[in-house]
């Protein structure tokens, strides 16, 4: 079994207070673009886990698609697998890749072992692995709220648009990020996105980031002169994409993508 975990952009994330429990209240508006990584998942007589692309710091057995495995084996009669993830989508960019590959890990394991779980039992499990990955079960565009996993589809269609997205090689951590993050509460512009009207969204992260890295706010910048209606930061960064409704520029730079929504 071959899957496609694809990446997510925030079109707005507003970070509202830090709670009792330690997490931040959030709320936020994702979406799922056509940019993936490349999961293979086959039944096997012992678990073996293959990563190649983009390196992924760390051991074995921290890697989230891991992690999906050892969860779905403690809680269902899951056997082992040959798991072999290609990364393609940059980590530490506010893309959800790593959230994407073990959300996947949980769908495939669904069918592969025929669970017949539903999609709130996935969305339940896969928020035990971090706060994006509730998202992926369904994908397309959702509010999130809570400090993620609180999911509500949106009626809002991004067909037709371009995305440009630029990832900048820089490693912005998520613990770095929330530790930095300006709080706004105000949540306004999000009733006026089913009309697609961008103009009142915000990224609570993208101040300490563009203080702390001038060239992301340059980027931003770049892409609204470029015709872009709608740019931001994606999650906690760096990543930069605008939105537009002609096709912008296309170069040859391998951190640069131009995908048709």
């Amino acid at each position: 079994m071959i899957l496609f975990p694809p990446a997510k952009v925030n079109l707005g994330l507003n970070v509202l207070y830090k709670r009792d429990d330690g997490y931040h209240e959030i709320k936020s508006c994702m979406a799922e673009i056509p940019l993936h990584d490349i999961l293979e998942v086959l039944k096997a007589d012992t678990f073996e886990f293959h990563q190649t692309g983009l390196t992924v710091d760390g051991d074995m057995e921290s890697n989230l698609c891991v992690k999906a495995y050892r969860l779905m084996q403690e809680r269902y009669d899951v056997g082992p697998v040959y798991l072999h993830l290609r990364k393609i989508i940059p980590m530490g960019a506010g893309l959800g890749g790593g959230s994407s590959d073990a959300t996947y890990v949980l769908l495939a394991l669904n069918e592969l072992f025929e669970l017949k779980l539903d999609d709130a039992t996935l969305e339940s499990l896969a928020a035990e692995l971090g706060s994006d990955c509730a998202f992926f079960v369904r994908g397309g565009v959702q509010m999130s709220e809570g400090r993620g996993e609180v999911l509500r589809p949106m009626d809002i269609s991004l067909e037709g648009y371009f995305m440009k997205l630029v990832y900048p090689s820089l490693h912005i951590g998520t613990a770095e990020a929330y530790e930095n993050v300006v709080l706004n509460a105000d949540v306004s512009g999000y009733e006026s996105l089913v009309q697609k009207d961008f103009s009142g969204l915000v990224n609570s992260f993208e101040q300490h980031a563009f203080t702390k890295f001038p060239e992301l706010k340059s980027i931003k910048q770049s892409l609204l002169d470029e015709g872009a209606f709608y740019a931001a930061m994606s999650g906690s960064g760096s990543s930069i994409f605008g939105l537009f409704r002609e096709k912008p520029t296309q170069n040859d730079n391998e951190n640069i993508w131009v995908v048709l929504m």
